[in-house]
């Protein structure tokens, strides 16, 4: 059996089902390059009591661990949500053509941590991703959520600063003609010391933000909205 188990946002959010699954596992990995970790990942041993194999990117992307998963119980441990990431998805569909036998572990992940923001989920349009090169195309999808009125939630590349990547924002949004006034910055959602900001880049510039951090860019808001939004 494969698990894909989903640890949400802190070290101790895992569910008791997800718990119990690690627990049986003879093989526990811990994908490592969709999100920087907010906690130390000894934290995380303490809770599940098994040490995790770090995943990086490309021993997931080979899924050489579906095999193992062949003949004995594996988990594969994802921060926030298992099914977020495409690479997931991908697991799944090649499992499938396998015929190993897999369970989803569901938990909760930033998109669900938004709402504390004030704004209604049901008003974010596509997900952007910033990523920690030149690229600006992520831009033409908060062109096209603004004109439908909605929000746009960007998430950030891993090793990107907050300063870095807010510099970026300004720059590739005046490069393709794309108006900001307030915007929102999440940081650390889900954990004690999260904290949420809205402003103008300028006087949010200076804030010592910590990772993991996502922008969301707000489109017309509804009067319960802006009231939320004025008291933060």
């Amino acid at each position: 059996m494969l698990y894909l188990v989903g640890l949400g946002l802190s070290n101790d959010s895992i569910s008791k089902k997800g718990l119990d699954a690690v627990k049986e596992c003879e093989r526990v990995y811990l994908e490592s390059y969709t999100v920087e970790f907010p906690y130390d990942v000894k934290e995380l041993e303490k809770t599940i009591g098994k040490k995790p194999v770090i995943a990086d990117r490309e021993f997931v992307e080979e899924m050489k661990f579906l095999d193992e998963a062949k003949k004995t119980d594996v988990a594969l441990l994802i921060y926030g949500s298992p099914l977020a990431a495409t690479t997931h998805i991908s697991i799944m569909q090649e499992a499938k053509r396998k015929k190993i036998a897999t369970e989803i572990i569901e938990n909760a992940s930033v998109f669900d941590a938004v709402a504390e923001t004030g704004l209604q989920v049901y008003k974010f349009g596509k997900t952007a991703s910033m990523p920690g090169f030149s690229a600006d195309s992520y831009t033409s999808i908060i062109k096209e959520n603004k004109g439908i009125k909605a929000h746009t939630l960007i998430l950030i590349d891993i090793g990107l600063s907050f300063q870095d990547a807010l510099k970026k924002l300004e720059g590739d949004c005046n490069k393709n003609g794309v108006k900001m006034d307030k915007i929102i910055i999440c940081e650390r959602l889900g954990l004690p010391n999260s904290h949420i900001y809205h402003d103008t880049p300028n006087r949010l510039r200076y804030l010592k933000i910590k990772a993991p951090f996502c922008i969301i860019i707000p489109s017309e808001l509804h009067f319960i909205e802006k009231e939320f939004l004025e008291k933060i």
